[in-house]
């Protein structure tokens, strides 16, 4: 079974509300959009465990961490992300790091809140 993490990103959030549509058209059925979705887990968990090579430093202050069943969260504040000539800087970003061994799918989601909304974007 693959984490469900990525489900909550604008590709997964996309792809629900269009199964939740199909199902009110009466399109598929419920347990046909769960298959879509789990196979979407699949996928996605899949994709950036082998497709995804760009590195990225990052270096911020630690605000709080939480080790709970075998995932990792971490809050950092003041965060810097570097790539080779880019530099972006942020004031808060929580990182979520599943057990790659568990699942058979290693997952890090990283979730960047907008300075003024709090609210997080992909």
């Amino acid at each position: 079974m693959a984490y469900q993490l990525y489900r909550n990103t604008t590709l997964g959030n996309s792809l629900q509300e269009s199964l939740d549509e199909l199902i009110q058209t009466q399109q598929i059925t419920p347990q046909l959009a769960l298959q879509v979705l789990l196979q979407f887990d699949k996928a996605i968990n899949t994709a950036l465990a082998n497709r995804v090579r760009n590195r990225v430093n990052f270096k911020g202050s630690l605000n709080t961490y939480r080790f709970c069943d075998n995932v990792w969260t971490f809050v950092l504040n003041d965060v810097e992300f570097r790539e080779v000539t880019d530099l972006v800087k942020v004031d808060k970003v929580k990182i979520v790091a599943c057990d790659g061994k568990r699942a058979s799918y290693t997952c890090v989601m990283i979730l960047l809140f907008d300075q003024l909304l709090d609210t997080p974007h992909l």
